[in-house]
Order: structure tokens, then sequence, then C-alpha cells
């Protein structure tokens, strides 16, 4: 199955509905699998106290509630709407990641098939299990979690009514943005021997390359922030991929993808062509004249293939020679 990339639009479009429609043209042409955007009611997500984390306090014109943050951020139903309905005409899919069990049933509502669980709902047992009830395909987000954690989590989606089977569980490391120091990219293929499950990984580094790297390792879902600047004001702009930044790093992951193969050792269309030019012959070291039994001194192997290979040199050894050879001509026996 081809990996499945996520453009990560996120909250990057600042409440702006235009900002959010022209993230799904970059997102489209980028060659994105799906834009996916946050679903949230403010008020339900996080209490007036809340305060926003270390890595927004340099955000221009915003306290420190998360409350103030988010409520500027919010989709209405309208939004979403009009958001499915470019993603329609653009040609690619539409994903939101819902925050609460309201914003859940808004997403079912709109026909979303699809959901993700993002980090900070891994041990919110209602959430949990209220997603397990839909029976859909879950892309699950590990980030800030132990083994411990990510089997409970997947227990009570499967006690809910998800099959396993429909659970990609994403490794993620939740800091924005995430030192490569801490990635621990071979935490994915941990997750996959232990759980038995499809895995993913959800990048909040700088660049792309540990993208790129989680693909060659068996990423089935690949999801990654991107912005249409990363000077705008927003809490996650700056963590963010920019348009060609995208492009670059799809175009590489499905290059990766290509390269993986099929996993049959085997000669390629391109080294049938080649392999008479590298591979070798046993041929005269010197003159050799009928009669003259084969020894290693007076035989050797050169370039090209076409006479016999030296994997039959020891069949050739201590043969007669039935003709004369010049050096360098390939060796014939019976």
């Amino acid at each position: 199955m081809p990996i499945l990339i996520i453009a990560e639009a996120g909250v990057n479009h600042n409440g702006d509905l235009k900002t959010a429609t022209e993230m799904i043209n970059v997102a489209a042409k980028s060659g994105a699998d799906y834009v996916k955007f946050q679903t949230f009611n403010a008020a339900n997500l996080v209490t007036p106290e809340s305060k926003i984390a270390e890595y927004q306090k340099s955000i221009a014109s915003v306290d420190d509630s998360q409350l103030t943050l988010l409520k500027k951020l919010e989709l209405s139903k309208s939004d979403h709407l009009t958001l499915i309905e470019k993603c329609q005409i653009s040609g690619i899919n539409f994903l939101s990641t819902a925050f609460d069990t309201e914003s859940v049933d808004l997403l079912v509502e709109l026909g979303q098939d699809l959901f993700k669980i993002p980090s900070g709902e891994i041990t919110n047992l209602p959430y949990l299990r209220h997603i397990g009830s839909l029976k859909k395909e879950v892309i699950l987000s590990t980030g800030t979690s132990t083994l411990k954690e990510i089997e409970e989590a997947l227990e009570q989606l499967v006690k809910s009514g998800t099959k396993l089977e429909k659970i990609t569980v994403l490794h993620c490391t939740s800091a924005y943005p995430a030192p490569m120091a801490e990635v621990n990219l071979s935490a994915m293929q941990s997750i996959a021997k232990e759980f038995g499950v499809k895995i993913g990984y959800s990048d909040h580094t700088l660049g792309i390359e540990v993208a790129i790297a989680a693909a060659a390792l068996g990423a089935s879902v690949i999801e990654k922030h991107f912005t249409l600047d990363r000077n705008m004001d927003g809490p996650d702009h700056k963590a963010s991929l920019e348009p060609d930044e995208l492009f670059e790093m799809i175009k590489n992951i499905r290059n990766i993808e290509i390269a993986l193969g099929n996993g049959i050792k085997a000669p390629t269309a391109g080294e049938l062509e080649n392999i008479k030019i590298i591979r070798k012959s046993i041929v005269a070291k010197v003159t050799i004249n009928k009669g003259d039994r084969f020894t290693s001194e007076n035989l050797t192997s050169k370039r090209p293939l076409g006479g016999l290979s030296p994997m039959k040199w020891d069949a050739v050894i201590g043969q007669i020679a039935t003709r004369d050879y010049k050096p360098n001509e390939m060796i014939q026996i019976d």
C-alpha cells in the first residue's frame, strides 16, 4: 500500500477561511493524500486558567491564555462545509482532528470516515471510547506517551468496537520543534513489534529528512505541519514546512517508496543490461596449446561475461585443452 501522506494545516489558517482554502491548494499541488485541519470548541477543550505552551509565548498579540488563543482559531460548521467542498474541487481528501466528543460528532455528521486521535487525547478514556464506538479507521498519535499508555489506549479502542487492524499508531515527539536528539525514530518500529499494528510518524522536527527516514523505516502514514509562510503569527508556523519544502518532502517520500520495491532480490531490467559488462569469464592468462592441462597458472578471470563463469573454476582446473588458446580468449570445455 502507498504511504498515506497527511499535510497538516492544523490551525495555521489563523482562523481565516481564505488562508485555509489557499492551504488546501498548496497541499493538493504538493501531492499529499489528505489536508488536515483541527476541529474544536475552545470552551470544551480548555479551562480559562489553561496557559499557552512555552513555544507559543513569542506569538504577537496573544496573552497567556489558551482559551483566548484557541477561540480565534475555531472553525464553524459552515467553515467545514466550505473546506470540504474546496477539497473536492482540488482533488484532495479532507480530514480534521476532533479534540472533544462534540467535535467528533460534527465530523461524523459531515461524513468523515477516518479519525485522527491527537497525542493529548491518548489518556482521555471517554474520548477514546467514543472514537472506538464509531468502528472507523483510526490514526492514533502517541506524543508524550509510554508503551503502557499506548497499550491502554488500543485496548479501549478495541473494546469499544474498532478492530486492531483498522488502527495505525503514529510515533510522535510532542515538542515544537522537536530536537533531533529527542526524535527516537526507532521507537516507531518498537511500537510495531510490541502491538502488531500499522505504524507511522507525525513529524514535528525542522526540515524534511526525518519524515523521509520514517518512510524508509516502514511508516505507512506520515503527517507533517505546513504553512503558507513561517513568519505568520500563530502557534504552529515556526515548526511547519513552507510550500516548496512540503512539495520536496513528498517528492522524496514517493521516491523512497519506489526505491523500497517489492523485497524480492533478483536482477532488475537495468542490471540485466549491465550483467555481461561487469561480470567475468574464465580466460587464458597465457598462450595455451592443445593438449595442455588447465591450471591456476595459465587461467584467469576477466570481463566480459560470455564464456564460462568463474564459479565453474574448479570444474575447469585439471581438464585438457581441446584446442589452442591465445591470451584473453574465453575457455570452453565439453
